[in-house]
Formats: C-alpha cells, structure tokens, sequence
C-alpha cells in the first residue's frame, strides 16, 4: 500500500529556523530516509516553499477566482510530503514517528494514496 504523509508545521517557526539549525534538521531527517531508500519504502519527497509563495485557484459557481496565499489560514501550514510503500499502517506509522522525532513540534497526516490514472478503467 503507498501512503502519503503531509507534513505540517507552524511555518513561522520553520522559517524564523538560521542555517545551522535548518541543516540540523534536514540532517536528522536524511538519517531516517537513508535506511528507507535502501529498502525501497520512500517514493518522492517534497519540501514546500512558504505559504506566501503560494496562489490558490478556488472554483465555484463561475470562473475560478486565482488568489494570492496559502489555501487556508492555519495555526500550521503544509510543508511538504513523503511518499512510502508499506505494508500496513502500523509500518508507516513506525516511520512518521522516526520522522517526529527527528523534527518534533508539527504534525504527520498519514493517507492511503488511491490510484488516480487517468483513461484506465478503475480510476
């Protein structure tokens, strides 16, 4: 089963981050991925921009209005993804809490990705 993971966090925090102390936590977060890279469990990672480098397309009655910013305004904002392959739920979630120690403070929504192709029968 592929999960995707969405990684949630107060932004102000995140950013307000120097250097040194972002690099710590991209190194502790590598460290965690390394052993799932090798056994073929991490699909794609993303880390997100800012929220203030976001447009939101909002579609309604009418033309879709495109507007400046995040989607929603939130006490934590989306910071980025991971994908993994797991067998169970319990595996992904012995992962996400390797991922929380290594960067504590956010929050880990955890899905089971449905496959969406598109001109395939089942989609």
């Amino acid at each position: 089963m592929l999960y995707a993971v969405l990684c949630y966090h107060n932004e102000a925090v995140t950013e307000g981050w120097s250097k040194a102390e972002d690099d710590a936590v991209i190194a502790r977060l590598v460290a965690v991925q390394e052993p799932l890279a090798r056994q073929g469990k991490i699909g794609p990672v993303a880390r997100l921009m800012p929220t203030t480098a976001a447009t939101t397309l909002r579609s309604g009655a009418g033309e879709p209005l495109v507007i400046d910013g995040p989607f929603a305004e939130t006490k934590e904002q989306l910071l980025g993804f991971y994908t993994f392959d797991c067998a169970s739920l319990d595996e992904v979630l012995d992962i996400v809490r390797d991922l929380a120690r290594a960067n504590p403070g956010g929050a880990y929504e955890v899905r089971p990705i449905r496959s969406f192709k598109p001109g395939t029968a089942g989609s």
